[in-house]
């Protein structure tokens, strides 16, 4: 359905060392930088991206939008929401752990990012 997920940043820096950091407990490698100084991630399931904004008004967060990543365990659900604290994120809603969905239990974690996008951490626990 998707084919990328781009969010803005003011410094492109502080968010491609935030999003490195957090994206390879998740085992993806390091984003590069293409030509017009914005951050690729590609993986086989998709393409999430970091750009300054194109109008060169500053970047803002979507009010009511979160972006999830998948995890494989629990623990790396933990290590992402470590690593992004140890990079400049800043923790929101509560503490990682398990939560009842109308999908069943999931373990999630939620950050902000240095620009103020909210993230997720997810791991579907098998039934």
């Amino acid at each position: 359905m998707f084919s990328h997920i781009m969010v803005g940043a003011d410094s492109i820096d502080v968010s491609k060392t935030f999003y490195d950091s957090t994206l390879d407990v998740l085992g993806v490698k390091p984003g590069r930088i293409d030509d017009k100084g914005r951050v690729f991630y590609v993986t086989q399931t998709g393409i999430f991206a970091i750009s300054k904004p194109i109008d060169g008004k500053p970047a803002s967060c979507a009010n009511g939008a979160t972006i999830g990543f998948a995890a494989e365990t629990p623990e790396l659900v933990d290590a992402w929401h470590a690593a992004g604290i140890a990079n400049g994120g800043s923790t929101c809603e509560d503490p990682p752990g398990i939560r009842q969905g109308s999908f069943g239990q999931l373990y999630l974690a939620y950050l902000r990012d240095p620009a103020g996008n909210k993230l997720c951490a997810m791991h579907r626990i098998p039934a």
